[in-house]
């Protein structure tokens, strides 16, 4: 049965998209049959994986309002074991049109559950905010995957995501879990990246991966390419940490 996992930060700029589509890739590089949603009305996922997110019809918007079946909004095989499901700018809407719908916490969790058993991973990338559509996701979630800029303010936001996780977890989803946090944009020159590490480590009680994302400019440039990074320069060291990346999630105990 399908690991499902949410990417999840309610700050934007953390790395969040970039670790959702090459966490994706490099899990279906690694021969593991994966599903990414993009949650995100910005749809930076779905153009960072060379879908044109303007002329996408079926998308994730249409499957929560139910206008559509989940499976119709599958775009199959973008990359070799890697599927995708589309978003717009149209799922800003989705917040509204979910006002008064009976059990609206639920929508992307009972649509999941017919497809779920056909992929090893689905890995949803949530808005860099606490909406419906975030509580959405990780009420279908096992799992939270928290990604934490090397910066001075990390901490900042982050007590607040681990309460909305745990409140979920409390009303909603008793399975829910914390992953792990994962470090990205480090910058080895700095001591402020190592001391930021080193911070979130002391007072955060709470896993912690061993890989952490390097600031690279090659990650960057990906996006505009619609290639993750594993495909648009695999011996990059953005590429190395997401295979290391992948490689502790599968390896995860359950």
């Amino acid at each position: 049965m399908g690991r499902i996992i949410s990417v999840a930060n309610q700050k934007g700029g953390v790395g969040k998209t970039t670790t959702a589509i090459n966490l994706s890739a490099c899990l279906a590089e690694a021969g593991k049959k994966v599903l990414v949603i993009d949650m995100d009305p910005q749809g930076n996922t779905t153009s960072g994986l060379g879908i044109d997110k303007d002329s996408a019809e079926n998308t994730i918007y249409e499957v929560i309002l139910r206008e559509i079946g989940i499976k119709e909004a599958i775009v199959k095989e973008a990359f070799e074991n890697l599927d995708i499901i589309p978003s717009n700018v149209n799922l800003a809407g989705a917040e509204i049109e979910l006002i008064g719908v009976e059990d609206r916490e639920y929508v992307l969790k009972n649509s999941l559950a017919q497809i779920k058993n056909k992929y090893d991973f689905i890995i949803l990338d949530c808005p860099p905010s606490l909406s419906m559509l975030t509580v959405n996701a990780m009420t279908a979630s096992n799992t939270v995957i928290v990604p934490i800029q090397c910066e001075y303010y990390a901490l900042e936001g982050l007590t607040q995501l681990i309460h909305t996780i745990n409140l979920v977890k409390k009303k909603l989803n008793p399975k829910l879990e914390l992953e792990g946090v994962v470090f990205t944009m480090y910058d080895s020159r700095t001591n402020l990246s190592l001391q930021v590490v080193e911070n979130v480590k002391d007072n955060l009680k709470q896993p912690i991966y061993k890989t952490i994302i390097p600031r690279n400019i090659r990650l960057a440039e990906a996006p505009s390419h619609g290639l993750p990074i594993n495909i648009y320069d695999s011996k990059s060291s953005g590429a190395e940490s997401y295979r290391l990346l992948a490689e502790e999630v599968i390896h995860r105990k359950k």
